[in-house]
């Protein structure tokens, strides 16, 4: 981490002017330039976030804003999480762009730049983040796990926050600790669920609430992975485990509500019956493969209305594969969701003129929005091949690799993914485009998710399959500061590197993982240079929304 560093963030803020649409416009806006004390790295451009729901019905309108405010109560249980009194925060910060920043980051350090903070008087983000008692130790937390007489399970929960008294630490529930935002949605959830005509939906809707009351999640977790035909669809709850870069183990809360693309989702259908298969054909031994992946895994894509939370932090998601529950994936697989508005508004913006600077001239055209899409997708649906369970029967691999776990878990699904399209490829499947187009543009976006920062999950995958890859000679730099794929050598590195990944998951090698993060997840001189390229040349490193009920016109 870095000292304190004294910013107004009307330097370090470029947002761009709003393009409607969701990123697609034909005068590109003019960047700010940021001031020379900054990196310039953190930019944004903002975007309408919309879709055409046209289609729906009263009742699927009436729903829209019931689960949108669902989802901003998970926005104020993720600011206490993440920082504490967003509110006095907010109101403590007299410069209105500075104040900005603070709501883009959640907090007043910036995510897509390592953390630095970007406020005068504040230190380094904790990583246990409010989710642990600041001063508390990973020994302390391991001689309390140990000693606890259910061998932890209450402490290392996904949905308890630890706090200490006289007598040491201990464990509160979500339920308890965020009573106020999860008593709030879980009313509101109910109330959509008077409206919902899928009957799927309503028991979701309805067990979700319960959930939220309880912190048992399972039985609304599978209830979702049942629902197949809803048109209006919504992810709630504490999920993803990436804020608590201490162990790993607590979720953060976030919310997305999705009006599914039912022209494009009959187009990736086909793919979730081709799991067992292409697990089967594995880069690695037997015993790390073991595993069934489930069959009843859900592929279609959407458009994002509404994000909050987890998922609206730094940089934006643009796939979902949930849940994350290993129990649930092994018996019914994953849904994998991509939020295809939110796709095309970071490659027209984004990749597009990121690959003008970096990649040769004549590999340009291969950048298409169709392979970034499939690699997206791939990356999802890799989600579900490999291992769950370490070989020694010691618990999960998320367990076992802590704080490494999520970074790992990201880098397998990328270099699967690409697996994934090999095979498929070769076997005569149509993606959509050719295997030099998934190729040139999986490149492209390494760059683009590189600049999500080494406190990135993402981002610290990126930089480790960079890096491998430059060692094996995937792809070449000339003279000139422009990138090519080699594919030959692309094809062998990414097995290579799935072997290797697959491996340490199933060895539950923690140390291996901290080594490989060590020397493959930095960014090297000549890899910096190029993304100061790009900083120079105004290119955005992510997007943020205008969104909600006015944009949408409910």
């Amino acid at each position: 981490m870095r000292s304190i560093v004294r910013l107004a963030v009307a330097s370090i803020l470029p947002i761009l002017l709003c393009v409607s649409g969701c990123g697609v416009s034909d005068e590109a806006p003019e960047p700010v330039v940021p001031a020379d004390d900054y990196s310039g790295r953190t930019t944004y451009i903002e975007v309408e976030l919309t879709a055409d729901l046209s289609g729906l019905t009263d009742n699927q309108r009436a729903m829209l804003p019931l689960l949108i405010e669902a989802s901003r109560t998970m926005e104020n249980a993720f600011w206490r999480q993440a920082w504490g009194d967003r509110d006095a925060l907010l109101a403590s910060i007299e410069d209105e762009e500075t104040r900005r920043f603070a709501q883009i980051n959640y907090g007043p350090w910036d995510r897509l730049d390592d953390n630095r903070p970007f406020m005068d008087g504040i230190g380094d983000k904790p990583r246990g983040v409010q989710l642990y008692p600041q001063d508390m130790t990973v020994e302390e937390f391991e001689g309390a796990v140990a000693a606890s007489a259910d061998d932890g399970a209450a402490l290392k929960s996904l949905y308890t926050v630890i706090r200490r008294d006289a007598g040491g630490l201990f464990a509160v529930p979500y339920s308890e600790v965020y009573a106020e935002e999860l008593g709030r949605a879980a009313d509101l959830l109910e109330q959509a669920a008077a409206l919902a005509e899928d009957d799927g939906f309503r028991e979701y809707l309805k067990l979700r609430a319960t959930a939220m009351r309880t912190d048992d999640y399972r039985a609304s977790d599978m209830a979702w992975m049942d629902m197949k035909d809803n048109t209006v669809d919504v992810v709630i709850g504490p999920i993803e485990s990436y804020e608590d870069q201490l162990f790993g183990y607590k979720a953060s809360f976030e919310g997305y509500v999705l009006i599914k693309d039912t022209a494009w989702s009959d187009r990736l259908s086909r793919y979730a019956a081709m799991l067992p298969g292409l697990q089967e054909g594995l880069p690695v031994e037997d015993a790390y493969k073991r595993e069934s992946p489930g069959t009843d895994s859900d592929l279609n894509a959407y458009d994002a209305i509404f994000y909050a939370g987890d998922c609206n932090a730094g940089a934006k998601t643009i796939a979902i594969n949930l849940p994350n529950d290993e129990q649930v994936q092994l018996a019914k697989g994953t849904r994998r969701l991509q939020l295809k508005n939110t796709m095309r508004a970071k490659f027209d913006n984004i990749l597009v003129p990121l690959a003008e600077i970096l990649i040769a001239p004549d590999q340009r055209e291969k950048v298409r929005f169709e392979a970034f899409f499939g690699n997206t997708m791939f990356h999802e649906v890799a989600h579900g091949l490999g291992i769950k369970n370490t070989l020694d029967g010691s618990g999960t691999v998320r367990q076992a690799l802590k704080d490494h776990a999520s970074a790992l878990e990201e880098g397998k699904a990328d270099i699967l993914g690409l697996y994934m399209v090999t095979q498929l490829i070769e076997n005569g499947e149509d993606t959509g485009a050719t295997l030099e187009e998934h190729y040139a543009t999986f490149l492209a976006s390494i760059f683009r998710s590189v600049r999500f920062g080494a406190s990135s999950a993402h981002g610290k995958a990126n930089m480790i399959r960079f890096n491998f890859f430059n060692e094996r000679g995937a792809f070449s730099r000339d003279e000139e500061g422009f990138y090519r794929v080699n594919s030959d050598q692309m094809r062998d590195a990414t097995n290579a590197l799935a072997e290797k990944i697959l491996t340490l998951q199933g060895n539950g090698d923690y140390d291996g993982v901290a080594s490989l993060v060590a020397e493959l997840g930095v960014v090297h001189d000549t890899l910096g240079a190029d993304l100061d390229r790009l900083a120079g040349a105004g290119i955005p490193v992510d997007i943020v929304f205008r969104q909600g009920e006015d944009v949408l016109g409910l």
